[in-house]
Order: structure tokens, then sequence, then C-alpha cells
């Protein structure tokens, strides 16, 4: 079983990778690759906080914390330490790697609602500080003239070179990602999420595998937005509201909340509803407060939750196999009976 899930992972990987590669000879615009940009981003995000809440079973509320330490700490080294972009993007992701280690271990000793309300509150004051701190972050008018992306003498100057590149680093990812889903981290972190008392019973390390995955989806975070950083050249505390967090849960949430592969399927919903949501929508009702995306990511939330508590894609799979399960399950009752109707 293990060598054939490890061979339709390479296929789908294989499958998706050729799709990335020929799609944007199919799109119309300039506008339509930065959609895609964006849902490489977000899918890097999703995947990230998917290994935390749907395999640790850790509820986090403030993904867009790390998000925004990638994008602020790259974004000074490049433009005021003068440090190259690769060298900016790793140290970020270290220092980001190191402080949610720190905040992690206390952090992580809450469960449930408890610990969503402090990861709320990170969300709050990271967002206070990078306002009010005008000398490090720009303040409210954001940190700007960050350099496009370069390694060596290849700087990604248009939007379509950062589409690929973006892609690269999400499929690396992925790829990452699902081998440690499939290994023995991976099986600790179903037997966390499962029950923390029966995985401690059986030798777990419970508060140390909730640690390392807390970090690594914290790095995911912090790379993706230094990715944002080079891509936009700026930066503002608006990209990391609360609102943005509550959009990557319910990425998760309609990904599958253990689905890696899911994570692209959410990424991508959530990216098109919220450019529906704050671009067309507004011109179709002229009497739209402004607010209609938080309430629309609201409902869905809240119905995802309540009826496919295992998220959408997965839950639909799941149904899925059980509907196929009793319809065989039924040709054989039928089957039997005829056979003794028949003798």
């Amino acid at each position: 079983m293990k060598r054939l899930a490890g061979r339709t992972n390479a296929i789908a990987f294989i499958v998706v990778a050729g799709l990335l590669a020929i799609l944007p000879a199919f799109l119309a615009n300039n506008y339509q690759v930065s959609i895609l940009i964006l849902v490489a981003l977000y899918t890097i995000l999703t995947v990230g906080l998917s290994l935390l809440m749907g395999y640790a079973g850790q509820i986090s509320l403030g993904q867009a914390v790390f998000y925004g330490m990638g994008g602020y700490i790259t974004a000074w080294l490049t433009v005021r330490a003068g440090w190259p972009p690769l060298a900016g993007m790793a140290i970020a992701a270290l220092i980001t790697a190191v402080l949610a280690y720190i905040i992690g271990i206390p952090m992580l000793r809450l469960r449930g609602n408890y610990l969503a309300m402090v990861t709320l509150g990170l969300n709050v004051i990271f967002e206070l500080i990078v306002i009010q701190e005008t000398a490090w972050t720009g303040g409210p008018d954001g940190f700007r003239g960050i350099p496009k992306f370069s390694l060596g003498g290849l700087v990604l100057r248009t939007d379509l070179e950062m589409y690929y590149f973006a892609w690269f680093v999400a499929l690396l990812v992925l790829m990452l990602s699902l081998n440690i889903v499939n290994s023995r981290v991976g099986r600790a972190l179903r037997a966390v999420h499962g029950s923390e008392i029966a995985a401690e019973t059986m030798g777990v390390n419970t508060a140390h595998y909730k640690v390392q995955v807390f970090v690594l989806s914290a790095v995911y975070a912090s790379i993706a937005g230094s990715l944002y950083a080079f891509w936009l050249g700026i930066i503002s505390p608006s990209v990391y509201h609360i609102s943005f967090s509550i959009e990557l849960v319910v990425m998760v949430a309609i990904g599958g909340l253990a689905s890696v592969w899911g994570a692209i399927f959410g990424a991508a919903t959530v990216t098109l509803l919220a450019e529906f949501l704050r671009n067309t929508l507004p011109h179709l009702l002229r009497g739209a407060s402004g607010e209609q995306e938080i309430i629309a990511f609201g409902v869905i939330l809240i119905l995802v939750m309540i009826f496919l508590p295992e998220g959408v894609t997965t839950g639909v799979m799941l149904r899925y196999r059980r509907w196929r399960a009793g319809r065989e399950a039924l040709k054989e009752i039928k089957k039997s009976a005829e056979t003794m109707g028949a003798e």
C-alpha cells in the first residue's frame, strides 16, 4: 500500500507539474497570471497549515503572522542591509523558525479554543507592531523598494517568471510534505491528532512533534511571505490582517484538513472567490458594504465545519467511497438472494 501511494503521488506530481507548465499559454492577460501566483503562494501557506491543523490537530488563527515576518524580515535585509535576495529569504525563514519555536513551546500547551484564541491574539499584536514601528516596517504606508528575486545573473523581472518560480517552490513544498505525512513523523502527527493521551501512552513525545510541525508551518509561511515581497516590491500591514488568517483556515477546510494535495484546490477556490467578492460583487450589488468577503468566508467556514468537518475534498471522497462500498454490498446481497432463490 505504501508503494502504491508513493507511485500515485509521483504520477499526480508529474501531471500537476505538466499542467502548470503549459497553463500560461492559455491565459488571456497578466492579471490572470498574478492570480495564479497568489494561488501558488497560498498553496505553500495552506500546506503548512494543513500539516498543523489537519494532521497534528492544532488550531491556528495566526498564520498571517509568520507570512508577514517572512516578508518584513526579507525586505529589511535586502533593502536596509543590502543582502542578496536568496540570503535574505533564508535568514528570514531561520529567524521565523526560531521565534516560532520560542513561542510555540508555551503556546502549544493549550488546546482547542484556547489555542485558537492565543494565535488570534498573536495576529493582533503583530499587526499593531508593523503599524506602529514605522522606522522598521514603514508603518501604514508599507515597506517599499524591495528588489526582485535574483540568483546570480538571473533576475525575475516579469510576472510570468515569478509564476514559474513560485510554483517550483510550491511543488517542492508539496513533495517534502508528502514525504513527511507518509513517514514515521506523519504517523506520529496522526496519533497526536487522534488522542494525545493515547499517543503519549504509546511513547510518542507529543510536545516535541507539535512544536516541530508548528515551526515547519511557520517556515513555509515565511518562504511564501518572502516570495510575495519580491514579487510586488512593497508590503503593508493590511496584507497580514486577521481576516487573511481566517481565509487560510477556509482554504484548509475546503481543500481537506488532512490533505496535502487538497491545498492546491483550497487555495485556488478561495483565491478566486475572494477576487469575485472584492472586484465583481460590489459592482453587481451597489449597496455592498465591503464587508461581504469576511461574512462569506465566515459562513463557508461554519458550514464546512458542521457538514464536512474533514474538509470538502476529503469529506466528498469519503462519502463517495462509502456510497460505492454500500452499492457493492447491496449487489452482493442481491446476488446471494438470487442464488438462494434459484436453489
